[in-house]
């Protein structure tokens, strides 16, 4: 995503773009945790995850991921789906919860580029580039289904109990079976199938 070289080369953009990142991933775990507040949990509440105070949110890895690599992640919100008035259902909509946020947060930054086209002057245009590609790349990262990412949550949801069974005993290996397949690059295919699918569905809802 070039964002070590903007640091290099312009600190005090690299900044201005920094924060508002660090935001999308915030806000995509802070989704989950309020999802679950309006179905019913309170877990996420009682332990002060429903705040944009980054540093109740921020995973020191996974921060450095975003910035090496375009994605990362923040640390987990907690939810006790027990808790919720309807498991299956919250379960499925408490998982979908932080792609979504990415998704509207992208359609927004293209929206506003799109308002103030033909083009943003000064700092915005790469605060509005960057918001848009990151959001973009984080609602496609997570949408791959292999635990703990969203996307086999969200699967976990519709799928039969003998799939679901297998996505869990993955669970415990899913980090290092994700960082395998990265590495091999076996991943970029979906992972750039989701972006362009994404693409595609901002580019129908702009004005």
């Amino acid at each position: 995503m070039g964002l070590l070289n903007l640091l290099l080369k312009d600190p005090l953009t690299f900044v201005l773009v920094a924060v508002p990142l660090l935001y999308s991933v915030i806000i995509h775990e802070l989704a989950h945790g309020w999802v679950a507040h309006r179905m019913g949990d309170e877990t996420a509440r009682w332990q002060g995850r429903l705040s944009l105070n980054p540093l109740r949110h921020l995973d020191p890895i996974g921060t450095l991921m975003l910035f090496l690599f375009g994605f990362g992640w923040a640390k987990p919100v907690p939810v006790n789906f027990e808790n919720l008035r309807d498991p299956r259902r919250g379960f499925i909509f408490v998982s979908a919860a932080g792609v979504v946020a990415n998704l509207i947060l992208a359609f927004a930054a293209f929206l506003l580029d799109h308002l103030l086209s033909p083009s943003p002057s000064g700092v915005l245009a790469p605060v509005l580039y960057y918001m848009a590609q990151i959001n973009i790349m984080l609602a496609a990262f997570n949408l791959i289904p292999i635990p703990p990412l969203d996307g086999s949550k969200i699967l976990m949801g519709f799928a039969p109990e003998k799939l679901r069974y297998v996505l869990l005993r993955l669970e415990p290996y899913g980090f290092f079976i994700i960082v395998g397949l990265l590495y091999l690059g076996a991943l970029d295919p979906l992972i750039d199938l989701f972006r362009r699918v994404i693409l595609m569905l901002i580019r129908l809802l702009l004005p």
